[in-house]
């Protein structure tokens, strides 16, 4: 477990707050050809429990689970710059005094949403110690632009799978995609990381028309085979030509681990967001021979893996009384 202290101006928090616990599911984003827009809430999450009020002493975080070991700068830390963002927004001063507990079940720079699930946490925390009343549509929005785009904290917020359309500047117009009950989605998580700079750099500043015209309607087969569960519409909406030709080189074992799913019974498998997770997607019977299939194909080019299997997670972001 780690600590940190955050000095932060403020008004001291109410003892009527002191038991708020805020939960956000772990996402999966772009899922092939949904690049930048769309994404799907998943069965791992953070939990930021308030346990108590020091008026003065800014903000202390113990952290476990998956973030025991993260280590950044006070200020950096993206709870933190969510409680901030949401008072900036809601035109109060940061609250003083928090004393939180964070734990978290979402591997971290693995491509499922660990930052954006803090930052939603943040946001959601200062909004309710704030009663700043901010709906769903204004935490996308805030959560988003610190992100830098949508796709891992709408559904987060949301639940669910989620369409997200930039409106104007860091608005965003997020609707629920229908997912068909039959669906898994196997998350094989290697033992190595990706940063999001690092795939973000990956990417050409331009593409060519007929990519573009092939990636338009690749994403719309994914919204199509999501709903239907049809199996060629999925096959070609994982098969990407937007992002994923650009990225496959930094995931170690890429292809070996998505021929073996696709092999063993997926419609198709891609990067979860920018990876290092590789997501397949197959119906509830496969599901269990594609995981063990995926992670014996990244040990057998000597990378360690394990993983877990999902539904769509129906429910997102919620702040709860933890008494």
């Amino acid at each position: 477990m780690t600590s940190i202290n955050v000095a932060s101006p403020g008004p001291p928090v109410s003892e009527s707050a002191s038991q708020l616990v805020v939960r956000v599911p772990a996402s999966t984003s772009n899922l092939g050809a949904g690049f930048d827009c769309v994404g799907m809430a998943v069965g791992r999450s953070l939990r930021v429990s308030l346990r108590g009020v020091a008026a003065g002493d800014g903000l202390v975080i113990h952290r476990s689970g998956t973030l025991s070991n993260l280590e950044c700068d006070p200020d950096d830390d993206l709870i933190w710059r969510g409680v901030v963002a949401a008072a900036v927004a809601l035109r109060k001063s940061p609250p003083d005094g928090l004393q939180i507990d964070v734990t978290s079940d979402i591997p971290v720079a693995r491509g499922l949403g660990s930052s954006a699930a803090a930052v939603v946490a943040g946001v959601l925390l200062a909004n309710a110690i704030l009663r700043g009343g901010l709906d769903s549509a204004s935490v996308i929005d805030i959560a988003a632009s610190l992100e830098g785009h949508p796709d891992n904290v709408a559904p987060c917020t949301l639940g669910g799978a989620v369409l997200s359309v930039r409106t104007a500047g860091h608005h965003y117009r997020s609707v629920r995609l229908p997912v068909h009950a039959a669906l898994r989605f196997v998350f094989v998580v290697p033992d190595f990381e990706v940063r999001t700079s690092l795939a973000r750099a990956a990417l050409p500043a331009q593409v060519d028309f007929d990519t573009a015209v092939t990636a338009a309607a690749r994403a719309a087969a994914l919204v199509t085979g999501l709903r239907t569960g049809d199996p060629r519409l999925l096959a070609t909406a994982l098969d990407d030509v937007l992002h994923v030709p650009w990225r496959r080189s930094l995931v170690a074992g890429y292809d070996h681990v998505v021929n073996a799913a696709i092999a063993t019974g997926a419609l198709g498998a891609t990067l979860s967001g920018s990876g290092s997770t590789i997501v397949a997607v197959c119906t509830a019977e496969f599901a269990d021979a594609v995981l063990d299939a995926a992670v014996s194909a990244w040990r057998l080019a000597g990378i360690q893996a394990a993983g877990f299997v999902s539904a769509a997670l129906a429910h997102g972001a919620a702040v709860e009384d933890g008494r």
